[in-house]
């Protein structure tokens, strides 16, 4: 296991990620702070909690929008994709618990 540290609005966190997955954590880190902050600009929303979840949905709703027929996912079944995305959730969740313990 290794570390990197980033940023998402403007809040550092240190993420453990296997060897050799950096990158694709780091491309996976700037990606959601894009949308985060987009989100918090365009809606005015306030509450880190609120803008999460909101930028969780958009990038599952462009997930799912490429399930579609010639898409990478368009031989995965419905169940297969939710998997993925529960997957995902607990690799986030596991690279995020260690933060908890700073606030």
């Amino acid at each position: 296991m290794s570390q990197i540290d980033v940023t998402i609005m403007g809040q550092s966190y240190k993420l453990s990620c296997n060897e050799g997955g950096q990158a694709a954590l780091m491309q996976a880190a700037v990606y959601l702070d894009e949308k985060m902050c987009a989100l918090r600009d365009a809606a005015k929303l306030k509450g880190t909690d609120r803008i999460a979840v909101m930028a969780a949905l958009t990038i599952s709703a462009e997930l799912l929008a490429t399930k579609g027929p010639v898409g990478p996912f368009s031989e995965l079944t419905m169940a297969e994709v939710k998997k993925q995305i529960l997957d995902m959730n607990d690799v986030l969740d596991e690279a995020l618990t260690p933060q908890e313990n700073l606030f």
